[in-house]
């Protein structure tokens, strides 16, 4: 009976020590440098004004559904998707916008929305479950 027990302890030992090493086994994550904007200054604010404006106004979008507006209004400066989505990093960076995540099932939507805006996203898997309404045969 002793033998047991203190083979017990000796597995917990090797556990509680084989996930020390596993923690600090693993790198930390690189620090991110801020992101520096190659285009001049007055551009730039033009550019994140329009964005600003789109994204106030349009309720919280995605990357997608923002370059489509984007192109709606047909911004010269902006050169393409990814342009756009380096102007949104740093947008974030200084706190202008923010992001949301919203699970609809397994997938993840990640929408854009500025800090003032009230995020009203609808969730169809959760409307589809409300029993508020009783559903008809």
């Amino acid at each position: 009976m002793a033998m047991g027990a203190r083979n017990c302890q000796l597995i917990r030992l090797s556990t509680i020590f084989s996930t020390a090493v596993r923690y600090f086994a693993k790198k930390p994550k690189p620090k991110m440098k801020p992101i520096e904007l190659n285009t001049p200054p007055e551009q730039t604010q033009t550019i994140t004004r329009a964005i600003f404006d789109i994204l106030k106004e349009h309720g919280p979008l995605t990357v997608n559904e923002t370059w489509d507006r984007v192109k709606e209004v047909g911004l010269r400066g902006l050169s393409s998707k990814r342009h756009m989505k380096i102007i949104l990093r740093w947008m974030r960076e200084r706190q202008r916008l923010r992001i949301i995540c919203n699970h609809v099932g397994p997938q993840k939507q990640f929408l854009y929305t500025t800090w003032f805006t009230n995020p009203n996203i609808t969730n169809t898997t959760r409307q589809g479950k409300s029993s508020s309404h009783p559903k008809l045969p």
